[in-house]
């Protein structure tokens, strides 16, 4: 009684190859790599697992530490911690500061602005002995943080990026934490777009800095992440650029200049930019389509995915994606919503590229047997379902 039914959406659009791509276009850095942030797809990469020191972008994961400590209930913002001798010594060592003084007290917000905006070494010095005790233990918790998330060639030996020669990670990984960060805080995230910030500090006159971050001075729509430099390293940059809903992450490192940096980055996100266009298949929970229900108190029930679907294309090779659902149709009631009723597969060239479930987006309840009988009869007679 029940026939087969062949959905097929076709959209023209072309599937990335990252190495036929990347042939095409180049960057001065040692290392680098480049994201869609919606589709996750890689559109550039030169060297991505090559171990790297990650200088400053250290403090990426120093900030996500803060930020879900404060998400569970178990930091504030408003929480001081007393600044240490060990912490006050970075302040006076030529490194990046936020100039903090010995025995101050200060509020984790201010102190999250002296990271993410001043990249003060001191003041992840300060975070970290008041979250952990010691900073030791601080780049313990990074570190597990890290492998929870995916970033499997990354090891922090410290909260700020400073020379340590077991504080190793790779673009690949930058990346991963990049993404973590955006999509799970995006309520502190808009912290990394700042331009600057004034710190009234202890014995002396307040004091502003500007964020190190190039890219957010070129009016490109860049609106973060971390600089980075460590004389071994050189110079490097994880950025980020919004336009519209679509985002691009950036991540390089081995700059020689930091005029290079802000240069490479910047043709990078272009190329991406102007090369690449993003589409939306399907999104997160919203009715994808309709199908027929046989012996349901409804004759439709729509369908939909609970994660976003998104694809990058090539603008100058454009190409067939075919997006099909197949399944045995109608459906038969009773359905109960968020039930697995059937697969969105999408091919390429008539390659596999994915599948997806696709989920009832209500319940519908079956005919009583009246009803049955009767619509049964109907289909016999006339072939009406």
């Amino acid at each position: 009684m029940k026939k087969k039914f062949l959905i097929s959406i076709v959209i023209i659009l072309s599937f990335l190859s990252t190495k036929s791509y990347t042939a095409e276009f180049d960057v001065k850095a040692k290392t680098a790599i480049l994201q869609d942030y919606l589709s996750g797809e890689i559109l550039f990469e030169k060297e991505p697992d090559l171990q790297i020191f990650p200088a400053s972008m250290t403090k990426i994961m120093t900030s996500i530490i803060a930020f879900e400590l404060i998400k569970n209930g178990q930091l504030s913002l408003e929480d001081k911690f007393f600044v240490s001798e060990n912490a006050w010594r970075l302040s006076q060592a030529g490194y990046s500061s936020m100039f903090i003084m010995v025995g101050d007290q200060i509020s984790v917000d201010n102190l999250l602005k002296g990271i993410i905006i001043s990249s003060g070494n001191d003041a992840c010095v300060a975070l970290a002995e008041g979250i952990a005790g010691t900073e030791e233990e601080f780049a313990i918790m990074m570190t597990s943080k890290a492998k929870e998330i995916g970033m499997t060639n990354t090891n922090f030996a410290n909260s700020s990026g400073i020379n340590h020669p077991d504080n190793l990670s790779t673009v690949k990984d930058i990346l991963i934490m990049s993404n973590y960060l955006i999509k799970n805080y995006p309520e502190f995230y808009k912290e990394f777009k700042e331009k600057e910030f004034t710190w009234d500090r202890t014995g002396g006159d307040p004091i502003t800095q500007g964020n190190r971050n190039p890219l957010l001075y070129k009016n490109i729509g860049a609106d973060g992440i971390k600089t980075g430099f460590l004389a071994y390293e050189k110079y490097s940059l994880a950025a980020s650029i919004l336009r519209g809903e679509r985002r691009l992450i950036s991540v390089g490192s081995g700059f020689t200049t930091r005029n290079q940096r802000s240069k490479e980055s910047l043709k990078l996100l272009t190329w991406g930019l102007t090369n690449f266009d993003t589409i939306e298949i399907a999104k997160k929970n919203s009715k994808f389509l309709e199908l027929d229900v046989w012996l349901g108190r409804k004759d439709k029930v729509g369908i939909y995915s609970d994660i976003d679907i998104y694809k990058t294309i090539k603008k100058a090779r454009l190409k067939k994606l075919e997006t099909k659902i197949i399944y045995n149709g109608p459906i038969e009631a009773p359905i109960k919503k968020g039930d697995k009723l059937e697969k969105l597969i999408i091919n390429y060239d008539g390659n596999l590229l994915s599948e997806h479930d696709l989920m009832a987006l209500e319940s519908v309840k079956r005919m009583n047997i009246l009803s049955r009988i009767l619509k049964s009869i109907n289909y016999l007679i006339w072939g009406d379902v």
